[in-house]
């Protein structure tokens, strides 16, 4: 009997919408509104969630950072001069933090030709653009896992100290410089200087849309031979010999450049030592910001559409109520006329819910398409999308379905 009422009141509901179209479409704009912005937006975030944990697993779990700043917006709160005191690490650091830390197991360092000099990469007629030159040491295969040689091999130790002239390419680099012929052992030229080829690293891809396989290595001392650098940049990356190393690891390499840069008991750090929870509890907060603004824009829009339903069943309890008291005349209980009214509502913003997703999903395929952002749509933010909506049907209908249900049956019978 339950499910044969529900049945009559959820056909009374959708005729009612369906005689008043026009009218139902512009009150559940709102609701389309907020959940087409909760949709979008969770899809874009979670694609590029999972892309950006899927980068961090792939690098290694446990490396250890030490920069002369703290990541991203780690520096806003630091006082400009405290930034102008800061020292360079060197590469005299990174050796010491290998050769005097027991917990550490291996020790990369990369530093940075800068980007803005733009050298030419050739080889022949050919050339690489935008092409970056990265200094290493020969660590970085142990360290960072993704550095494997695709062909040939890394640098080798004897090549840092006697700052040698070779090369390795980044896949990229390797097809464009290379197409058909196999670049081991060819010399190409960085600037004015010429590298010798000993190694093609294994394809990367693109993470965000920027290649991550468009660069050239070469030893760490052989860069600072022959090309401007700034050592603000230089990054120092250890890696313990364990997981469970890894606090110690830390506080040995803290321990070890405190020493070596002579900072005083009590006074903080004039370096950054982080790891990659650093860099997620950073990338939660970016994300977290862009969900606070989602948050904002959907609850305004589900604001309107709620206020623009309560309305609209005020009307409909206006018109119909003639209606209601003959219902009520025939043996309808208040109960039944507050149901119907309530479904109603949730019918109206129900279907404004499922407009909100049809578009949610075009315009994250429209993102998928047209960027080079990764889109995921998950099923929670479907099930959000939705219950949202219901929820602010049940909300914003309960004032007017309450409002019908206590009407008395001969007011409305006398009603014109």
């Amino acid at each position: 009997m339950k499910v044969a009422l529900y049945k009559e009141i959820f056909q009374m509901a959708l005729d009612s919408l369906r005689s008043n179209k026009l009218r139902s479409f512009l009150t559940v704009l709102g609701i389309t509104i907020g959940v087409t912005t909760v949709i979008g937006m969770v899809s874009i975030i979670q694609g590029l969630n999972r892309t950006f944990l899927q980068e961090l697993e792939a690098v290694g779990s446990d490396i250890i950072v030490v920069a002369k700043y703290e990541p991203g917006i780690g520096r806003i709160g630091l006082a400009e001069e405290e930034l102008r005191r800061r020292k360079n690490l060197t590469f005299e650091d990174a050796k010491a933090i290998e050769e005097e830390c027991p917990s550490v197991k291996a020790v990369a360092v990369n530093l940075m030709v800068d980007p803005t000099l733009d050298l030419p990469v050739k080889y022949q007629n050919r050339q690489s653009e935008e092409t970056l030159i990265i200094g290493m040491n020969d660590r970085f295969p142990e360290v960072i896992s993704v550095y494997q040689p695709k062909k040939g091999r890394f640098i080798m130790f004897p090549e840092i100290f006697h700052s040698s002239s070779v090369c390795i390419l980044g896949y990229d680099v390797a097809e464009t410089l290379f197409p058909f012929e196999n670049p081991l052992g060819k010399e190409i030229r960085i600037g004015p200087e010429k590298f010798r080829v000993i190694g093609v690293l294994e394809r990367r891809g693109t993470f965000f849309g920027q290649s991550r396989d468009n660069f050239v290595g070469i030893p760490i001392t052989t860069l600072m031979k022959y090309f401007p650098y700034d050592l603000s940049n230089l990054e120092i990356i250890a890696v313990p010999k364990s997981h469970a190393l890894l606090p110690t690891a830390m506080e040995e390499i803290t321990s070890l450049l405190r020493r070596r840069r002579k900072i005083g008991f009590g006074q903080p750090n004039d370096f950054a030592i982080y790891t990659q929870e650093t860099i997620i509890n950073l990338y939660n907060q970016i994300t977290g910001a862009a969900y606070l603004v989602m948050i904002v824009i959907s609850s305004i829009g589900l604001l309107v559409g709620g206020i623009g339903v309560m309305n609209i069943m005020l009307v409909a309890v206006k018109e119909r109520t003639r209606e209601i008291g003959i219902r009520k005349a025939i043996g309808a209980r208040p109960r039944d006329i507050s149901r119907q009214f309530l479904l109603e509502a949730v019918v109206l913003t129900l279907f404004g819910g499922m407009m909100g997703l049809i578009f949610g999903f075009l315009i994250a395929l429209a993102v998928k398409a047209a960027t080079p952002l990764p889109v995921s749509v998950t099923f929670w933010s479907v099930v959000l999308g939705l219950g949202v909506s219901i929820g602010v049907g049940l909300f914003f209908g309960l004032w007017p379905a309450r409002k019908a249900a206590h009407l008395d049956p001969i007011v409305c019978l006398r009603y014109e």
